[in-house]
């Protein structure tokens, strides 16, 4: 997809992968949709990008999700791409995995996107094609203790995009999963930790662990997916 004049909506815009993205893709020419919880941070960015057009939403809520596709819907008349970033980690053990916190996170990472998906989906139809990339991780690819919870929610995000891959393909639309690795982000940091191996899991480690990649880094992997409709692309 070329990416100029493009309407690209980015969920978890406010920080981190999202917020590089939406910067990447405002300054090769797109009409972003940058969207997030929080409304002030949305503001401010929305007056850095051009033509852009900020919604606050909870993506965690499938109604919210909704009515953040309509109002993007509306204001721009029609909608080209959708990269699905918003999401949260949890970790520790399976056996001390909090139901409560992990139903949460499964809303915010799986059925969040979902959620979109299926709003945005009649949309792109009717306007002859489109590009989903949902924006999954290379757990999803490996079994690493304590990672277990956070893994399973995006195992699920890779079925329903690959799955959705080949049912849309006669429609035009396009669905790619990206894969980042270990990103320097607040991501970790912001994680839901069940037990006190996870607490200090990341610490405990570093010094084995690998060089991570930079926020803007994953962010090139992201427009590759929207320009490339590869169906798997992997950050590191």
């Amino acid at each position: 997809m070329e990416i100029k004049n493009k309407v690209i909506i980015v969920t978890g815009a406010s920080m981190g992968i999202g917020l590089a993205t939406a910067r990447l893709l405002s300054e090769k020419g797109a009409k972003v949709a940058p969207v997030a919880r929080s409304k002030e941070i949305l503001e401010k960015l929305a007056e850095e990008l051009p033509e852009s057009f900020s919604v606050a939403a909870d993506l965690s809520d499938a109604k919210e999700v909704e009515r953040m596709i309509d109002e993007v819907n509306k204001h721009y008349g029609r909608i080209d791409a959708l990269v699905n970033n918003a999401g949260r980690g949890i970790y520790g053990a399976i056996e001390n995995t909090d139901l409560d916190a992990y139903r949460k996170v499964f809303d915010l990472n799986v059925v969040g996107p979902l959620a979109a998906m299926k709003k945005v989906i009649p949309i792109m139809r009717r306007e002859g094609g489109g590009v989903i990339v949902n924006v999954s991780s290379m757990v999803s690819k490996a079994y690493i203790p304590y990672l277990g919870a956070y893994a399973s929610t995006k195992y699920a995000l890779n079925a329903i995009s690959l799955t959705a891959r080949a049912e849309l393909e006669k429609d035009g639309i396009v669905v790619s999963v990206v894969h980042p690795g270990m990103t320097a982000t607040e991501f970790g940091k912001n994680a839901v930790k069940s037990d006190v191996i996870a607490q200090g899991m990341e610490s405990r480690h570093r010094e084995h662990l690998p060089e991570p990649d930079t926020a803007e880094h994953v962010a090139g992997r992201i427009l590759l997916a929207l320009q490339s409709g590869e169906a798997e692309i992997f950050a590191h």
